[in-house]
C-alpha cells in the first residue's frame, strides 16, 4: 500500500458504550439490592444467600461483564477504502468490492422517531439478493460514516 491509499482508508470501530453502560447500571443495581436485602444484626451486615433474587442479579451482571470482554475481543471495525468495504474482527474480515455495490440508500429518521439509533444504511450489491445493512449509530464517528456513504452515494448516481 502506498501514503495515498493509506490516507484514504478510514476506519470506524464498533461503539462499546452500551455494552460498558449496561454492565455498570446492571452492578450498580446488584449492588443496591444486596445492601438493602442484608440484614443488619448486633452491629453487622450478613448477607442471605438464601434469596434467588440476589442470585438471578449476578448471574445478569456475570452475562454483562461476559458480553462486554468478548466484544472487546472481537474488537470490531467498519473499513472504508476507495475500492472495499471490510467488515473485520479478530477473525475474519468480510469484504465487498465497491464496484460490486449497485445502490446505498440512507435512511432518513421519520418526524416522530428522531432518535438517531433508528437511521440505516443499506448498501445493495449486484451479485447478492439481500442489502448489507449498518446502523451507523453502532460506530463510533456516525456522522463521519453517514457522510462516506452519502459521498459512495452520489458517486453511484453520477456514474
Amino acid at each position: 500500500m502506498n501514503e495515498t491509499q493509506i490516507n484514504k482508508k478510514i476506519i470506524f470501530k464498533y461503539n462499546m458504550s452500551f455494552y460498558y453502560q449496561s454492565t455498570i447500571i446492571y452492578f450498580v443495581v446488584f449492588i443496591l439490592y444486596v445492601i438493602i436485602r442484608g440484614e443488619f444484626v448486633e452491629n453487622a451486615f450478613h448477607l442471605i444467600t438464601k434469596d434467588p433474587i440476589i442470585y438471578f442479579f449476578a448471574i445478569i451482571v456475570c452475562v454483562s461483564l461476559i458480553s462486554l470482554l468478548y466484544n472487546l475481543y472481537l474488537n470490531k471495525y467498519l473499513e472504508i477504502t476507495e475500492e472495499k468495504i471490510s467488515f473485520v474482527n479478530r477473525f475474519a474480515i468480510k469484504s465487498f468490492p465497491l464496484e460490486n455495490v449497485s445502490e446505498v440508500k440512507i435512511s432518513n429518521p421519520k418526524r416522530r422517531l428522531k432518535n438517531r439509533a433508528f437511521r440505516i444504511v443499506r448498501v445493495r450489491l449486484k451479485h447478492r439478493m439481500r442489502p448489507i445493512i449498518i446502523r451507523p449509530y453502532d460506530y463510533e464517528n456516525e456522522n463521519d460514516l453517514i457522510a462516506r456513504f452519502q459521498e459512495l452515494k452520489e458517486k453511484l448516481e453520477t456514474n
